[in-house]
């Protein structure tokens, strides 16, 4: 669990982000805020001076001798005694250093409220195109509702805190300088009597602040992980329906739903001691500020006017700093959700090598000696194939035997460790080509397409939005989709729901096909993307591909032959080593592996016909 109290260099490198987060413009808008809010605060202070000086001076006859501004100021508006005679000049007075504190108050929230909504906006966008940058092992390893918990409660953590907290500690703290500035000037007994209560105040503010925050942040990461039971479930609501699973996940539901609940009572009780300690030391201050005010005016050391101020200034400023545990606390809220914030941002983007081109796309693939791993467990063991350009590669193997790893290290969706072989294509080292001009290049249709709650016309052309809808229908005809597309009632116009959730498995593969095929890429790939259509539409969709597809160098990974049969190379692979090489009849002659295989599924599928 993060300590509360993070290092200076973790702390500089919050404050640092805030700063960076703050445009010019809207630092100016921040500085500018408190600069309202002080005269704002000078106006409230000097209303509690104007009755002293009505109660002291024109009621009770004193000489104005306090104060030598005040003293200037009286005779300009024509001594003690015209304003004796005319006091509604006083009071009118008074409403106008009263509606100047007003429209300070006015521009202080306007700024405030246009830099502070600036620097979320800007927090938001840097923290989404971030994790757009992130390699795709970071997204696999963390949990999306983790991450929409920080995009989301942690962000307006962050926002309440610099739109609200943050300017009112240093409204206190004016507060406090500027009260105590004039109480100390006017009595010094008085001014100590509220004084001493302060450093108290503050000490077990600071006290709770450590639990406060500890306690926070566990109920912080609870939310995270029942937003993720939450995403998982709705996610996944089909495999919920089909095995009957919904009184497993509402009990999953409802032990997170628990747990998170206990933390956020915990923190509650912890708050209730803090603000029934507050209040108990609000009321000491308060009834010990009257006893010393009441003793220096009997006395004769302080008149009614200057004890009025007194509890005026006292009001007002014992709230604020009672209130400063809150926004403590907030602080210390705060902290954690920039740490959170911060640890997704500090995480290093994918970044291309110096001098990175757009090269060409279009030539010989070759796997030379490569191996890699997950998380130790080694996946593909020095394995080494070429292919050709304008060829089909076809790739079989079991579950586990690293088909899609081949894939994703193609499209450099993981990284080769220094010493684990190279990918080069048309002879250039894949790391020497930029990643976005690569993926732009390779056509990658995954065994589980992904398709997002738009028309099945902008999920086809989402990738080359410029296509017409004839180029559309064109690429949805060689993946064998139209006509299934037709018959909706709104056709290419059919939202599909998240994630594709209204198609079949079928469905949903062929219009990643025609997705992918649509921008004609010079390397396809396809990775068991049939695997959910039948035979017959296997071999359809085949034969509209080979026509489509010529010219390109195209990956066809399947653990179905009859998919294979047309490469011009086949790779078998087990246990992450290529065990055969060969064409399809190469491969037959050989007897091993495939021609087993091929035998086990032709008899299967003699029985299903």
């Amino acid at each position: 669990m993060e300590a509360v109290f993070i290092s200076k260099r973790q702390k500089n490198g919050k404050l640092k982000l805030i700063w960076e987060l703050l445009s010019a413009s809207g630092r100016l808008l921040y500085i500018g805020s408190v600069f309202f809010m002080a005269v704002s605060i000078l106006a409230t202070y000097a209303v509690p001076q104007i009755i002293r000086f009505v109660v002291d001076n024109l009621v009770g006859g004193l000489p104005v001798e306090y104060n030598a501004f005040v003293a200037a100021l009286v005779n300009r508006m024509g001594g003690v005694e015209y304003l004796r005679a005319n006091i509604l000049y006083v009071g009118a007075f008074t409403l106008l250093v009263a509606g100047v504190g007003g429209l300070c108050n006015f521009m202080r929230g306007r700024f405030l409220i246009v830099s502070s909504e600036e620097f979320i906006r800007r927090l938001r966008e840097r923290l989404y195109a971030h994790i757009q940058r992130l390699p795709y092992a970071w997204h696999v390893n963390v949990q999306a509702g983790d991450i929409i918990q920080r995009c989301t409660s942690d962000v307006e953590v962050v926002r309440n805190f610099i739109a609200n907290q943050l300017i009112e500690m240093a409204r206190t703290l004016l507060l406090v300088v500027f009260a105590y500035a004039i109480l100390f000037s006017m009595n010094v007994p008085m001014a100590m009597a509220s004084f001493l209560f302060l450093p108290v105040i503050l000490s077990y503010s600071f006290f709770f602040l450590r639990g406060i925050g500890s306690r926070f942040l566990a109920a912080d990461e609870a939310e995270g992980q029942l937003l993720s039971v939450a995403q998982e479930n709705l996610t996944g609501v089909r495999v919920v329906r089909a095995f009957g699973r919904e009184r497993h996940e509402i009990d999953r539901f409802e032990r997170e739903n628990n747990h998170f609940a206990n933390l956020w009572v915990r923190l509650g009780n912890l708050l209730s001691w803090y603000w029934g300690l507050a209040d108990m030391m609000t009321a000491l201050q308060m009834i010990i500020t009257c006893v010393v005010g009441v003793y220096q005016s009997a006395a004769g050391r302080l008149t009614v006017g200057e004890f009025i101020v007194f509890l005026s200034y006292n009001s007002m400023i014992i709230w604020p700093v009672r209130g400063l545990g809150r926004v403590l606390s907030e602080a210390s809220k705060t902290s954690v959700s920039l740490g959170r914030i911060k640890e997704i941002l500090d995480e290093p983007e994918e970044l291309d090598l110096p001098g990175a081109l757009e090269l060409p796309v279009d030539g010989d693939i070759v796997y030379d000696g490569v191996s890699f791993s997950y998380g130790g467990k080694k996946v593909l063991d020095n394995i080494s194939f070429t292919a050709e350009k304008g060829t089909t590669l076809g790739i079989l193997g079991g579950t586990g035997s690293g088909k899609t790893t081949i894939a994703y290290l193609l499209c450099r969706l993981y990284g080769l460790e220094p010493g684990n072989g190279s990918i080069s294509i048309g002879g250039a080292d894949i790391t020497e080509i930029k990643r976005e001009w690569l993926r732009r290049n390779i056509g990658i249709v995954l065994q589980e397409p992904f398709l997002y709650s738009r028309t099945i016309k902008e999920n086809i052309a989402s990738l080359t939005p410029e296509h017409t809808i004839d180029d559309i229908r064109g690429a949805a005809g060689i993946s064998c989709v139209d006509d299934a597309v037709m018959q909706f009632a709104k056709g290419y116009d059919t939202i599909v729901g998240e994630r594709g959730v209204t198609l079949s498995g079928g469905q949903k593969q062929r219009v990643a096909i025609a997705r992918a095929i649509l921008g004609n890429p010079p390397v396809m790939v396809f990775d068991d993307s049939l695997s959910a259509v039948d035979t017959g539409t296997d071999a359809k969709i085949r034969a509209a591909l080979d026509e489509r597809t010529s010219g390109s160098t195209v990956i066809i990974i399947s653990h179905r032959i009859t998919s294979l049969l047309k490469a011009d190379k086949i790779i078998v692979l087990e246990g992450g080593r290529i065990i055969e090489t060969g064409s399809h009849s190469e491969l037959l002659e050989l007897g091993g592996v495939y021609s087993r295989v091929y035998s086990l599924q032709s008899s299967i599928e003699e029985v299903d016909a």
